[in-house]
C-alpha cells in the first residue's frame, strides 16, 4: 500500500479532534457522574445560593465570573459546570471564614407578613388559602426584583427578602401594600404588614442570620394592618422629602435597647 493510500485511510486531525470533543462532551454530561459532583458540592457547600440574583449583583470580579458560568451552563448543567460552582462557593465560603465575606457590608432585611390569614384559612379551606398565597406572591415579588432586592425564603404567608440599600426595601414595602389591596379572594382582603432593618447579617448558603435578621422579623411582628416599620438605621438612608415618619414605641426580645422604631409611609399618603 502506499503512503498516500495509508493517509487516505487514516483519519484527519480534523476528525480525531472532533471524536476527542465528542467524547468530552458526552462524560461532562454524564448522568452519573454529575448527580455525584452535584451532591457532593451540595452536602459540603450547600445549594447555588452564591449565584443568587442579591449576591452576584455587585459586580465584584467573583460576582461576574458566576454570573457567566451560570450562562456558560445554560439550562442543562454539566461536570464541569459543577465543579466551576464548588471552586466559587468554596471560595466564598473561605472569604467568609476570614471575615471578608458576607457580614461586612450592609444589607436591608425585610420581612412581610399577612394579618389574620391563619384564622381566615382555617374557615376558608385549602383552596382558597392556597389561592390568596399564589396571588400574594404575584403582588409582593414583583416589587421586589424590580428594586435588585434577593426573596431569601417564602414563609408560609408571608417571605423575608434582601436588599443591598434602606431605600429599594423601603420602596419595595410601599409598592407591595399597594399591589395587596387589589387581592380578594373568597370575600378576604389581605393587609400586609411589615418590617424593615438594616444591619451586616451573616449569609450561610442561601439564608441570613444573626440578630439583626431578628430585629427585621420583631419589626414585622409589631407592625399594625398595612404598616410598615423600620428601624432607625433604615431611617437615616431613607430620602426625608419622599416619606413620613412616626416614632412608635417598640421592644421585643433580642433587639438592642437603644433601638429606634419608626412607622414610614410616602409623604403624599
Amino acid at each position: 500500500m502506499s503512503q498516500d493510500e495509508h493517509r487516505e485511510e487514516s483519519p484527519s486531525e480534523e476528525t480525531r479532534a472532533k471524536r476527542l470533543a465528542a467524547a468530552a462532551r458526552r462524560l461532562n454530561r454524564q448522568p452519573k457522574l454529575l448527580r455525584a459532583a452535584r451532591q457532593t458540592r451540595e452536602r459540603m457547600l450547600g445549594d447555588e445560593a452564591l449565584v443568587d440574583h442579591l449576591s452576584t449583583a455587585r459586580g465584584r470580579p467573583s460576582d461576574l465570573a458566576a454570573r457567566q458560568l451560570v450562562e456558560l451552563r445554560g439550562e442543562e448543567h454539566g461536570i464541569l459546570g459543577e465543579l466551576g460552582l464548588t471552586a466559587l462557593q468554596a471560595w466564598q465560603r473561605l472569604a467568609e471564614s476570614q471575615d471578608r465575606g458576607r457580614g461586612k457590608v450592609d444589607v436591608a432585611i425585610l420581612f412581610t407578613d399577612l394579618v389574620g390569614f391563619s384564622s381566615w384559612a382555617l374557615e376558608a379551606g385549602d383552596e382558597p388559602a392556597l389561592r390568596l398565597l399564589r396571588e400574594v406572591a404575584a403582588a409582593i415579588e414583583p416589587p421586589v426584583s424590580e428594586r435588585r432586592g434577593e426573596v431569601v425564603k417564602r414563609l408560609g404567608d408571608g417571605l423575608m427578602a434582601a436588599f443591598w440599600d434602606a431605600q429599594s426595601a423601603t420602596e419595595a414595602a410601599f409598592a407591595a401594600r399597594e399591589r395587596i389591596a387589589a387581592v380578594e379572594v373568597a370575600g378576604f382582603r389581605p393587609q400586609l404588614r411589615t418590617g424593615i432593618h438594616l444591619g451586616r447579617p451573616r449569609k450561610v448558603g442561601g439564608d441570613y442570620l444573626g440578630v439583626d435578621v431578628n430585629v427585621a422579623a420583631r419589626l414585622c411582628d409589631a407592625a399594625k394592618p398595612g404598616e410598615v416599620l423600620v428601624s432607625d438605621r433604615v431611617l437615616l438612608q431613607l430620602d426625608p422629602t419622599m416619606i413620613a415618619a412616626k416614632n412608635r414605641r417598640f421592644r421585643a426580645k433580642g433587639a438592642p435597647k437603644e433601638l429606634a422604631v419608626y412607622a414610614v409611609k410616602p409623604a403624599a399618603a
